[in-house]
């Protein structure tokens, strides 16, 4: 039995609440990190990470040569430790600080990439996994471990997995709760829409367009040994995106495709690139207007459906004050596409100047000056298509 996303964050919380360890399974990429920043978001405690594959023998427990009385971590409740920058040892010097400082705040320690770790690395994590104490040191109450694991042949339901891993203790697996986490594409997805902290949505668009129309590429089953999607590949696609939104037709151009290959392999990255195509994401306001060949801008918009005409000129008209209508080239052009529209799909786009706070305030004085024919020629049209009759007559 494996959870959804969504409802591993409710196991995972559970097992944390009865004080054992949960063990997070799961392919590469499927968002088990992300999942523990979650719980510890929910839970507020302090998140610390640990990678244990990047992990080798002695981090946690080598021996030191006679130090001074400076070179000392010493606690109040907890023992003392030796402040060796090298490995785990820092990390739970930082730990016990934070334990002491804060006793009442919540700490989570993530040990990410456990069985591939090696053997002996994975020993000397026992006692703190098992027994929450290594050498003298006791983990403070408020701290609690989460393992995460990639599958091994070994694990039911993974027979065919070849994962470099190491297969776990036998303590490991009978005193942690391993918990098996599968893609669910509904559930990424309204994670996919909700806003990040840098202002747009967790996931671009595009991304999420393309994963409603073929959820099995999310995280495909079948797939090669090269490179192949992921959720954490499609994120960083995603991030490609917005940042190739800021970028001019020509750098996009050249860098697109090999951008997405570069994350989701060959065919994937082809595919995804010919919907971006198809979607019309690289025609803009900026685009059409940097073009040099204005004739090919408007079969590509000629090609798309109506709802995205809409949007791009709609999207014009909120960056009108960037892109001014009094420019008779900008006229021209805007008026060109406009044309390619139905009769409905134009009036919707003019309806955008009166629902959009001060478009028309800013408009107006654009439409003073008709010395321009172009801009003269487009005001006209606007006034035909927005009192046009109710039956839908064509302009």
């Amino acid at each position: 039995m494996s959870l959804s996303y969504q409802d591993m964050l409710t196991a995972v919380k559970v097992v944390l609440k009865t004080g054992n360890v949960p063990n997070i399974v799961g392919e590469a990429g499927i968002g088990k990190s992300a999942l523990v920043e979650t719980v510890a978001q929910e839970l507020q405690a302090k998140l610390y990470t640990t990678v244990v594959s990047l992990s080798e023998k002695g981090d946690l427990a080598i021996p030191v040569p006679p130090l001074t009385d400076n070179s000392f971590v010493e606690t109040e409740h907890y023992g003392s430790l030796a402040n060796v920058k090298f490995g785990y040892s820092e990390t739970l010097v930082d730990i016990i600080k934070q334990a002491e400082l804060h006793p009442d705040v919540k700490i989570i320690w993530f040990l990410d990439e456990f069985n591939r770790g090696t053997q002996a690395v994975q020993s000397e994590l026992m006692n703190l996994v098992l027994q929450r104490q290594i050498n003298s040191l006791k983990l403070p109450e408020q701290v609690q471990i989460v393992i995460a694991e990639n599958p091994d042949s070994t694990m039911a339901g993974f027979e065919d997995s070849n994962y470099g891993v190491t297969a776990g203790d036998t303590a490991i697996k009978d005193r942690t709760v391993r918990l098996v986490l599968r893609v669910s594409a509904s559930d990424w997805l309204s994670w996919a829409r909700a806003n990040g902290q840098d202002g747009h949505e967790n996931i671009h668009p595009l991304v999420q367009a393309f994963i409603e129309e073929e959820p099995d590429m999310l995280s495909p089953k079948q797939h090669g040994d090269d490179l192949f999607p992921t959720p954490r590949a499609w994120q960083r696609v995603s991030d490609s995106l917005f940042e190739l939104d800021n970028q001019s037709p020509e750098v996009r151009s050249k860098l697109q495709l090999e951008l997405f290959k570069g994350d989701l392999g060959e065919l994937v990255g082809r595919a995804f690139n010919s919907f971006v195509k198809q979607q019309g994401n690289q025609l803009t306001p900026e685009s059409i207007l940097a073009s040099a060949d204005f004739e090919t801008t408007l079969s590509e918009f000629s090609s798309l459906d109506e709802v995205q005409k809409q949007q791009l000129l709609k999207s014009w008209l909120t960056q009108v004050a960037e892109y001014p209508l009094d420019d008779s080239r900008n006229a021209d052009y805007f008026q060109q596409l406009l044309k390619q529209m139905s009769p409905d799909g134009q009036y919707v786009v003019i309806q955008t100047v009166g629902q959009i706070e001060h478009l028309a305030d800013i408009l107006k004085p654009m439409f003073s000056n008709l010395q321009s024919e172009s801009v003269a020629s487009l005001y006209r049209y606007f006034g035909k298509i927005a009192t046009r009759n109710d039956a839908g007559d064509d302009i």
